[in-house]
């Protein structure tokens, strides 16, 4: 699974260092070169609602193999885009493959995991985006410097193939899933079901605002870090996500955490971190901008982590596939509208625009957690009958 999401996360994310070079090179804005991250996240969002009528049917390791397979063909002919629109394309095309792998990957642990350890397994999960997103941009942008972004895509491309084949050949297969046949009405009472429960819909907007925040910070943090004073070049701005990796830890502590204390307490922290990295990058002195960069990515994946685990706990137990897939549409919405935004804040206000946006995210992501801290009220003695 950490594989899955090796290959998944490097492919979604390994252009977001090249958004200044595309914006170059293509003559576009900010903004407009972003859509490279923001159209395979929307994309994504969109087939996942649809990606958990087919998994309910046919299996979860065959869709998940096939996800990433497609994927990782669609990165290598990318690689041999000669236009803007071209990319543009065949990044919406990733999009639609890669819903296979996420849509399903937390149904498929949920299933498959003891109730007492999905919290830590759920962490290893997530700490497996963190390093996945890390290596995806640190081998396009070192490939970058020493090449040409289209041979960086296409070693892309090949490296996540590799890793495909590694996971469908050592998967196991699932041991708990029960088939059932493909049924729209199903399909829409599952999703009927997700949206009438407060706390799912808190959660899902957590997810939004989270992703959101945390995208748009990486977006475009290498406006600030190549101009002066820092005029870094591609290469170390790629290896300065080496500190995202930081994600991988906090992940797994802060799922270990939430097996044992309050969920709701534990995404505050996290809303806390990540606000604090974010202002110290405003500062302008290289040593906060790394220390800014580090707290940030942690807060953000400890917010993550436990409110993805906490989907299961809110939704019945039939309709979970359907609640992880509605708490991933908003996540990547949240992924492609709120990253495209940012780079409407770093033109009209620069980068201190940019970190004005990210803090009043997270102060309503804040806003969120108060109902998922709210017990539901105790059933009277009427609707509960009368005792025997």
């Amino acid at each position: 699974m950490l594989l899955g999401s090796l290959v998944t996360f490097a492919i979604l994310y390994s252009p977001q260092t090249l958004i200044g070079a595309f914006a170059e090179q293509f003559q576009v804005s900010p903004s407009t070169a972003s859509f490279v991250i923001s159209f395979s996240t929307m994309t994504l969002a969109v087939s996942m609602l649809f990606i958990s009528v087919f998994s309910n049917a046919w299996g979860r390791k065959g869709i998940m193999s096939a996800s990433l397979f497609i994927t990782s063909v669609l990165a290598v002919a990318s690689s041999f885009s000669t236009d803007f629109h071209l990319l543009l394309t065949f990044r919406l095309l990733e999009g639609v493959s890669l819903a296979g792998f996420p849509a399903i990957a937390m149904t498929y642990l949920n299933e498959e995991i003891a109730p007492g350890s999905i919290g830590r397994v759920m962490g290893v999960y997530v700490g497996g985006t963190a390093v996945g997103g890390f290596a995806g941009r640190v081998i396009v942008s070192a490939l970058t410097d020493l090449f040409s972004w289209h041979t960086a895509l296409l070693a892309l491309g090949i490296f996540s193939f590799l890793c495909s084949i590694c996971f469908w050949l050592y998967l196991p297969k699932s041991r708990h899933f029960e088939p059932v046949g493909i049924s729209f009405g199903h399909w829409l009472g599952g999703f009927k079901s997700g949206f009438s429960n407060v706390k799912l819909l808190s959660l899902y907007g957590i997810g939004f605002l989270l992703l959101g925040a945390y995208v748009t910070l990486f977006n475009y943090i290498g406006y600030p870090l190549s101009k002066p004073p820092f005029n870094l070049s591609q290469t170390v701005i790629g290896f300065l996500f080496v500190f995202q990796l930081v994600g991988s830890w906090s992940s797994f502590l802060f799922g270990k955490l939430a097996d044992r204390h309050s969920r709701a307490r534990l995404i505050g922290l996290g809303i806390a971190m990540s606000m604090a990295g974010a202002l110290l990058t405003v500062y302008g002195h290289a040593a906060l901008m790394i220390v800014g960069i580090i707290l940030f990515a942690f807060g953000f994946f400890a917010g993550h982590t436990v409110a993805s685990g906490w989907i299961g706990k809110f939704a019945p137990a039939r309709h979970k596939a359907y609640a992880s897939s509605l708490y991933l549409l908003f996540y990547y919405t949240g992924s492609s509208l709120v990253g495209w935004s940012g780079g409407l804040f770093l033109s009209s206000f620069g980068w201190p625009g940019v970190i004005g946006l990210i803090c009043f995210l997270l102060l309503l992501t804040a806003l969120l957690i108060v109902p998922l801290t709210r017990e539901a009220p105790a059933p009277s003695l009427h609707q509960a009958g009368a005792p025997k």
